[in-house]
């Protein structure tokens, strides 16, 4: 399937199916033209690049997972031994990063509490 057809089934703008590839997370066959093909398989490729992308995983990271995780009933499965240590890594970090903005936060609510309040 061309371009156009792969947007309309994954939601994916063109833009971030070109980014996709420039990352090395698709590799679409290219016509002599230039144009791109998609497989059926570069749908579900797609799919698990967002879902990867929206537990918080960077696209270089992604290019690591990819290879090492299957599809089983709607789920990501990782199927490389050292994958789930990786996961448990990035998972820590984010931990952290929710910490530090949740410090943030109650540092900032502390400095809205102290403004004197408008009347009106």
């Amino acid at each position: 399937m061309r371009m156009g057809e792969m947007v309309r089934r994954t939601g994916v703008h063109e833009r971030l199916l070109r980014y996709y590839e420039q990352q090395g997370l698709l590799a679409p066959e290219r016509l002599p033209s230039g144009y791109r093909v998609y497989s059926e398989s570069d749908i579900e490729t797609v799919r698990r690049i967002r879902c990867l992308l929206a537990a918080g995983l960077s696209t270089s990271l992604i290019a690591g997972v990819l290879p090492c995780v299957r599809a089983d009933d709607g789920r990501l499965v990782p199927t490389c031994p050292d994958l789930v240590s990786r996961l448990r890594q990035e998972s820590e970090r984010i931990t952290r990063t929710i910490e530090q903005l949740q410090t943030s936060r109650a540092m900032l609510d502390t400095v809205i509490a102290a403004a004197p309040h408008e009347n009106g």
